[in-house]
């Protein structure tokens, strides 16, 4: 099997709200996609998940979104590209702040739910995340959808890019995710999850969700931590990858 990195979002909580189980994930996953605050996550719970990652070793990034708490991220926003990458170097800024009171380092960038999923598709939000990234840190790595317009950005900026697959999403014919507001967007059943994975990693193919089989290259494979399979489904692939 070809070596994925295994990531996951998390850092998700927020005040007396409890999302995700962190503490049993991050010793499992390489690497941890930290919320900045603006779709999930607070200063504090920020820096407990960042000595968390720090205590088991794990590659830490940050994971900005659109301001908007009550649909976690979720929903699409029509900001400019400039707004775009003003968002970009706030949150990372942030998250940065925590990484070197610790004395870790902040490894890469994804974003975040729908302004992840615009900038994979809209040109311009995927050059302004870029230079945002470049600008902040040229050696981090950019994490963005498989062949999409962010991995493309980045490439062409110069930066080091990971082509990112899910294990517990369904995609669509051009390549995209199918849209959360569908009622296929996840996956819940974890053979069905792991039998995905395998074929992306065997075959280096993906099925859309209408029977089309797509090429996909693959770098890292993410699990949502606030899907409820989460854990058991990070616990099956550590042990499809040990055999």
């Amino acid at each position: 099997m070809k070596k994925l990195l295994l990531n996951c979002d998390l850092g998700e909580s927020y005040g007396l709200y409890q999302l995700g189980n962190d503490k049993a994930i991050i010793p499992l996953v390489d690497a941890v996609n930290i919320a900045c605050g603006f779709h999930a996550g607070d200063p504090h719970v920020m820096n407990q998940t960042v000595l968390l990652a720090k205590e088991h070793d794990v590659q830490i990034g940050a994971h900005p979104g659109f301001a908007d708490l009550q649909g976690f991220g979720r929903r699409e926003m029509k900001l400019s590209p400039e707004e775009v990458y003003d968002l970009i170097i706030y949150q990372v800024g942030a998250l940065k702040g925590f990484t070197d009171a610790n004395d870790v380092r902040l490894e890469h960038v994804k974003p975040h739910g729908a302004l992840y999923n615009q900038a994979c598709k809209n040109k311009d939000l995927a050059i302004a995340i870029a230079q945002a990234v470049y600008d902040l840190d040229p050696s981090l790595t950019l994490v963005g959808l498989s062949g999409s317009a962010l991995i493309k950005a980045g490439k062409a900026k110069g930066l080091k890019v990971a082509n990112e697959v899910f294990a517990d999403r369904t995609y669509q014919d051009d390549g995209s995710l199918t849209s959360r507001t569908q009622p296929n967007a996840v996956i819940h059943d974890t053979d069905k999850m792991l039998k995905q994975l395998e074929t992306i990693i065997h075959n280096g193919t993906i099925r859309t969700i209408s029977g089309i089989v797509r090429h996909i290259e693959a770098d890292t494979v993410c699990v949502h931590g606030d899907n409820d399979e989460a854990l058991q489904l990070i616990q099956a692939i550590r042990q499809l990858a040990e055999k």
